[in-house]
């Protein structure tokens, strides 16, 4: 077969989105656009991936990385010319290249690989991935010979009335012998109304030559959606995340209502599990088997481990191991490391801490910048105060603890293991081992107090 490349087309200003960043580098279920076509070129086998950029260039460069090469097109005139931008990385190459637009996440790598392999069976010079449509209006048709093959590629405007009538239209998408398509491109005019180069004219300067050029057509005509704006855009969403929600399904995740249920491209997740409604699970995070997620539940980039509940709760960059129970109604901000078997309850808030195994936060309770020991009980308006005014500090909290409710641990401060903390301190020295804290005032009682200050509250009859 030889090389495989790939050019993705990057360089458009894409106005309709009406947006202040490149098109390509909207997202869809987790991932940009143009990495949504690289994902599926990659996994395809292709070897080299050059990207054409124009408008934005340094932002989709930084998007990008180092996973591909790239070319610059100073002036957009036209799809032609991006790919003759690319001739530099087509010197001395063998083989095949495929061209892809940045805004067609839908493609597949199914699709790509069917493409190379019927490319190379049929010894063509460059087929032509295609679709059916109902109603082809504005698409290009393709016109096709007694044997098959593509006799040429007919705009909608230059379409006569039986052209009209096909319904096979060109999606954009080629796939081109290497040095084929280098000589077509040093073949190609702008001599046209909008004084463009098109690649699609390429494919009429290499069948004018008695080249052979064929075509696949896509059977799920989705495949070639391109994202024009936001629209389009909210439609290709819907779609990939049918497609991601339906291989979770696949593998032995029940979802219980896929039409409220949104999963990012990167996320994993285990065997018999249940993710409920409203839940959004994002970036690359890995969730366990026998978990139950939701309802209304959201976590990013978190590690999730086997046997935990998140329940209407959020979860932001952080690890919870086996068997704990989070929320309803709790809040996991990112560096937070949640051990096996732990109770994390209603409207409790852990910021970057350490929450040893089979320690309870059952509510109202705020634990940041802290290491929490093992079957610690933090009672109910627990306040690790961890901001003094200029930076933050931190709390220790040793292993079998028991701090009371209505305490404020005041950073930096250390709880050794086994202690009591009565409920309501205000603790600002280190508690010992096997000690009981008590830092309040006593309790003083005013006789007639309200009487003599005239502080009644009864209302006048």
């Amino acid at each position: 077969m030889g090389h495989l490349m790939a050019v993705i087309l990057a360089a458009g200003e894409g106005k309709r989105m009406k947006s202040k960043k490149s098109k390509v580098l909207h997202m869809a279920c987790g991932m940009t656009l143009i990495d949504w076509v690289y994902r599926s070129v990659k996994n395809a086998g292709v070897n080299e991936t050059v990207v054409v950029v124009g408008h934005k260039a340094e932002d989709v460069k930084e998007s990008m990385g180092d996973n591909v090469l790239y070319a610059y097109q100073d002036k957009q005139l036209g799809t032609g010319h991006a790919v003759m931008q690319t001739n530099e990385h087509f010197k001395g190459k063998e083989g095949q290249v495929l061209v892809l637009c940045g805004d067609t996440p839908l493609i597949t790598s199914e699709t790509i690989s069917n493409t190379f392999e019927i490319h190379n069976k049929n010894n063509n010079s460059a087929t032509v991935i295609t679709a059916e449509l109902q109603n082809p209006a504005g698409y290009g048709r393709i016109v096709r010979d007694k044997n098959n093959n593509v006799l040429k590629i007919v705009e909608d405007r230059d379409a006569s009335s039986s052209e009209k009538n096909i319904k096979e239209i060109n999606s954009g998408m080629y796939c081109f012998n290497i040095k084929d398509l280098e000589w077509a491109l040093g073949e190609l005019s702008n001599d046209n109304s909008q004084g463009e180069y098109y690649l699609t004219d390429t494919i009429e300067i290499l069948i004018k030559k008695g080249l052979k050029v064929g075509a696949v057509k896509v059977d799920d005509r989705d495949e070639i959606l391109g994202i024009n704006n936001r629209v389009q855009l909210s439609m290709a969403d819907g779609i990939l995340r049918k497609r991601i929600l339906t291989k979770h399904m696949e593998n032995g995740v029940t979802i219980v209502d896929a039409n409220n249920t949104y999963i990012d491209a990167g996320v994993k997740i285990g065997m018999d599990t249940v993710i409920y409604p409203g839940s959004m699970i994002q970036g690359q995070t890995e969730i366990g088997e026998d978990c139950i997620i939701g309802p209304s539940s959201r976590i990013v980039a978190s590690k999730i481990s086997k046997g935990v509940e998140v329940k209407n709760s959020v979860v932001l960059e952080s690890s919870i191991d086996d068997n704990t129970c989070v929320g309803p109604f709790a809040y996991i901000r990112p560096g937070s490391t949640i051990g096996k078997n732990v109770k994390i309850g209603d409207f409790v808030e852990v910021k970057k801490s350490i929450i040893g195994d089979k320690t309870k936060l059952s509510h109202l309770t705020y634990v940041g910048d802290a290491e929490v020991g093992e079957n610690v009980n933090l009672g109910c308006g627990v306040v690790v105060v961890n901001y003094d005014g200029k930076k933050k500090n931190k709390t220790k909290i040793g292993d079998n603890s028991f701090v009371g409710c209505n305490v404020n641990l005041i950073s930096p401060v250390e709880v050794k293991s086994n202690a009591y903390i009565a409920a309501g301190s205000t603790i600002t020295d280190e508690v010992p081992e096997n000690s009981l804290a008590i830092a309040r005032a006593r309790q003083v009682v005013k006789e007639e107090w309200v009487i003599k200050k005239n502080m009644s509250r009864k209302i006048d009859k």
